[in-house]
């Protein structure tokens, strides 16, 4: 039986992203993980969990959650970061 972390092992996304999936789609982390890992490698997947990472950044600072809001922020600048697609959008919006 495979658990979680020999399923992170395979996934591409970090425990702390697939964490804020799991809060914004209320799963738990490892049906998470597994729709994690399918939307990474779907079209448009990776600013689909970026826009998911976002919106809990949001949803922290509107209940007054500033320390998750800024753990969330932290998750998101590593996400970008270890995901080229999203460097390459980011980088076309600022020119």
């Amino acid at each position: 039986m495979l658990t979680f972390e020999d399923c992170l092992a395979l996934c591409d996304l970090s425990v702390d992203e697939i964490a804020a999936i799991a809060e914004h789609e209320h799963l738990p982390e490892m049906a998470a993980l597994g729709y994690g890992e399918y939307l990474i490698h779907g079209p448009d997947g990776e600013q689909h969990i970026k826009r998911m990472i976002v919106e809990d950044i949001e949803r922290a600072k509107s209940s007054g959650n500033l320390k998750h809001a800024d753990e969330l922020e932290a998750v998101l600048k590593t996400f970008i970061l270890h995901h080229p697609k999203l460097q390459v959008l980011l980088e076309a919006r600022t020119q």
